[in-house]
């Protein structure tokens, strides 16, 4: 169970050390994940949420290219929204089974608004940029960053961060956005200059991957290595399996 003095900021919001990822929720085709999965029905979705909430997790993670993600968590978390911190994405979206990308002024409004509407919410606690893997160039020569501000400036968005895939990029990326996202386990260290710069910076870490999707042989270590490296604010789990979720909490925080 994740204790009160656990918490961390993110901003000026306290949140679990352990945030929970939902692709899982929405979509089960062009994952990497090792195995093949059936998506949860409502029932499932709701005993998982609840699982998480009583262990303590507050921090929730979607995005508009996790199929109807956001549609279901809007309608499960209706009733309960003051109790989490969500977090969506913009720039990516999945049709006609694969990824499309668009960093266009008009794209983003409309993806705000479209997650607005999705989770049935008036605001939205973090927004990610979903890199395609060019950071560089979604930073200077698109209109992403400034139609965030602009958005966050309107009271929609809390934070603004970017999902990078890039050393670069994420040195870049800290320059003009609150958090940033990276992958972190013990087989890819490659972003460790970015969390780095980030704490000095004093801003928020999101870790991605952190189980290396699905592919950790031991879990909970896996965990633990990366909710402990310094500067991380928080883990990003993706799961439907509330036995795991407990499992890998109550390891590290009986």
């Amino acid at each position: 169970m994740i204790k009160e003095n656990q918490y961390r900021l993110l901003g000026d919001v306290r949140v679990s050390p352990i945030g929970l990822g939902t692709v899982k929720f929405g979509r089960n085709t062009d994952v990497k994940y090792p195995k093949r999965f059936e998506i949860p029905d409502d029932i499932q979705l709701s005993t998982l949420l609840s699982h998480a909430s009583e262990l303590g997790i507050n921090l929730i993670d979607t995005a508009p290219a996790y199929g109807n993600a956001e549609e279901r968590l809007g309608e499960l978390l209706q009733a309960q929204r003051n109790n989490w911190f969500i977090a969506t994405k913009v720039g990516e979206y999945y049709k006609d089974g694969q990824s499309h990308y668009d960093f266009t002024q008009r794209a983003i409004t409309e993806s705000i608004e479209n997650s607005l509407k999705n989770l049935k919410t008036d605001y939205l606690d973090l927004v990610s940029i979903h890199s395609n893997g060019d950071d560089e160039s979604i930073i200077d020569e698109t209109d992403v960053i400034m139609t965030l501000q602009t958005l966050k400036s309107a009271g929609k968005i809390g934070s603004i961060a970017m999902s990078t895939k890039t050393l670069i990029g994420g040195l870049k990326a800290l320059e003009v956005v609150d958090v940033i996202m990276v992958e972190l386990n013990e087989a890819n260290q490659s972003q460790i200059q970015v969390i780095e710069k980030a704490a000095s910076l004093g801003k928020g870490v999101l870790i991605k991957k952190a189980l290396s999707s699905g592919h950790a042989v031991k879990p909970a270590k896996a965990i633990k290595f990366a909710v402990d490296f310094p500067g991380v604010s928080s883990v990003i789990l993706g799961t439907i399996n509330p036995t795991h979720l407990r499992e890998n909490i109550l390891a590290l925080w009986p």
